[in-house]
């Protein structure tokens, strides 16, 4: 028999838990600020389930593979719980603890009757295959079965998962319900209840953040977008139409860099054909860590979280970042930039076109009827702005950063709920 000796080495710290801190930190602003009381300030901090289950996988030459799962809802006091589900290898339950808290505050405060919650499984989906992944995809809802549906908790796509994942979400529990529910997920496709106009929102989210604080016409305005996935590639494209100039941007394989401006249009159909930007013919290549620091009007941080750090960003020369991700600055970042005079538009408010939207789709669904593309556009629109609008409100009055007036209002109306509400028994 093996004995497991406890190592005396410290464990590192990971991602997820990183994430997880950022996400307790800027609670604990939020709360100082609204005069929170400890007990309240405890339920803010605590989810309210927790659920990690074991996905075994049937590989296509008959091994067995078995994954970690998890879901995770934050609060549903405001409505049922809402937020994605990811397929990532460094998916652990701080990091979805970490998401479900962020997407609390988010649908607080754009103004939507949803509380937060996420869900994700740690594999790599780029080395399963179709069927792989969807035996994954339908055990995994198997497992979370009790906690979701459309009057309790309603998953979207995230990192590594598409509307195809969703499909075989809505299957799968329609299955068991015995009946179509086309209400238990969003971002479905069309044809399965869908709402026209999600695929980008998020993107599109972005779009009207960064414009709304630049303050300025768009024309000429300098962009580097961290990430080329399916939030960070639209995103770009989105600030390219509205006329600014995008000028780096980059994915997991590699960075590239034309200072008179790239074509994203053309550098979009590149990816979807190499599946990278890297090897682009019309840009230099650059390293990943060279964007950040280029000089450029706006910069959009749109992968994974934690990648502006106290490491680097005393070198951002940005003088506005919009947060396509979710948590991508540290706490310890966001001190250096409020320093230097950079303003930063929060991940709870600038990537909340998704939720939004998603949204929307829910209450077609439940009421069984659609709105045009451009009554979609025209709700976001109006919630986004609504929401940018109150959150430098609060920061001019109060002092604030936009982040810092942000949980200020999402935790303070979440806050708010929970005292409305009482204490069950």
């Amino acid at each position: 028999m093996t004995v497991m000796v406890p190592s005396t080495t410290p464990a590192l710290i990971t991602p997820g838990q990183q994430a997880l801190d950022s996400a307790l930190h800027q609670l604990g602003h939020a709360a100082e600020h609204l005069g929170l009381d400890d007990g309240l300030r405890t339920m803010l901090a605590t989810p309210r389930r927790s659920l990690t289950v074991s996905v075994p996988v049937r590989r296509e030459d008959g091994r067995m593979d078995v994954v970690q799962g998890f879901r995770v809802q934050h609060n549903v006091s405001r409505g049922p719980a809402k937020g994605g589900i990811r397929f990532h290898p460094s998916t652990d339950i701080h990091e979805v603890t970490a998401l479900a808290m962020w997407m609390t505050w988010k649908c607080a405060l754009v103004g939507i009757p949803y509380g937060g919650a996420k869900g994700g499984v740690s594999v790599d989906p780029t080395v399963l295959t179709t069927r792989e992944l969807e035996r994954l995809t339908r055990r995994y809802v198997n497992e979370i079965l009790p906690l979701i549906g459309p009057e309790k908790d309603i998953p979207a796509p995230d990192v590594g998962t598409d509307e195809q994942t969703m499909a075989w979400i809505m299957d799968t529990y329609s299955v068991n319900a015995g009946y179509s529910v086309p209400g238990v997920v969003t971002g479905k496709p069309m044809t399965l209840g869908g709402s026209l106009g999600r695929a980008g929102a998020t993107s599109r989210g972005v779009q009207i953040a960064a414009l709304a604080a630049l303050g300025r016409s768009p024309e000429g305005v300098t962009v580097a977008v961290q990430g080329f996935g399916k939030v960070g590639a639209l995103a770009a494209q989105y600030l390219a139409d509205a006329g600014c100039k995008v000028v780096a941007v980059s994915d997991v394989r590699g960075a590239v860099h034309a200072p008179s401006g790239l074509d994203v249009a053309d550098l979009r159909a590149h990816s979807a054909e190499t599946g990278s930007v890297y090897g682009y013919r019309h840009a230099d290549a650059m390293d990943h860590a060279e964007l950040f620091e280029l000089d450029v009007d706006l910069l959009v941080p749109a992968a994974l979280e934690g990648v502006i750090t106290g490491e680097n960003a005393p070198r951002i020369r940005a003088r506005l970042i919009v947060e396509g991700a979710n948590g991508p600055t540290t706490p310890e970042a966001d001190e250096i930039l409020a320093a230097s005079g950079t303003t930063v538009v929060p991940d709870i408010l600038a990537n909340a076109g998704g939720v939004i939207v998603s949204y929307l789709e829910w209450v077609q669904n439940m009421q069984a009827f659609s709105w045009s593309a451009a009554e979609v556009e025209m709700k976001l629109r109006d919630l986004m702005r609504g929401a940018y609008g109150e959150v430098k409100s609060l920061a001019a009055e109060k002092d604030l950063t936009l982040r810092q007036a942000a949980h200020v209002i999402g935790v303070g109306r979440v806050a708010e709920a929970h005292t409305m509400r009482g204490l069950y028994p």
